[in-house]
């Protein structure tokens, strides 16, 4: 059975190993980033069960723009453990943290993605997203990032 709730800090180590896992050394979190962004007050940091096992989490953020009345949201980072990933444990995280976005005022949703990781682009196109621009060099100072976002 799949389940979504909110982070709590027991959770920590968990998250930690799940990140370490999805991302080679450079572009997985530290301890310390991973910390900050767990921190931030605006941060929807939701934690993915499958039978009642930690097995994925998502960071979101918001932000306002100084010419923007209304708010804008970022997937600072999704990761499925490996053992969960094609379980539906990511849709039902990202349409959790969507929902969570609209409810606190976000019209709009951005993130990055490598452009080598095939499997999250496809994961982002079926979830709405599309390609914004590219960044060039942001992973690693040699891979290039995508920028995609979509309309929440």
């Amino acid at each position: 059975m799949l389940q979504v709730r909110k982070y709590q800090t027991a959770d920590f180590p968990r998250l930690l190993e799940i990140d370490q896992s999805c991302f080679v050394e450079g572009i997985a979190y530290s301890e310390e980033e991973m910390r900050y962004f767990l921190s931030m007050p605006t941060a929807i940091s939701l934690v993915g069960l499958q039978d009642e096992a930690i097995m994925g989490f998502l960071i979101a953020d918001t932000y306002r723009s100084r010419r923007s009345s209304r708010s804008a949201g970022k997937i600072i980072t999704i990761d499925v453990a490996p053992a969960a990933q094609h379980s539906g444990l990511g849709t039902l995280l990202m349409s959790s943290a969507e929902a969570g976005l609209k409810d606190a005022g976000c019209d709009y949703v951005s993130l990055e993605v490598a452009v080598d990781n095939e499997p999250a682009l496809s994961f982002y196109k079926k979830h709405g997203y599309s390609v914004l621009k590219v960044l060039p060099r942001y992973y690693l100072d040699s891979i290039d990032g995508l920028l995609m976002g979509k309309k929440l």
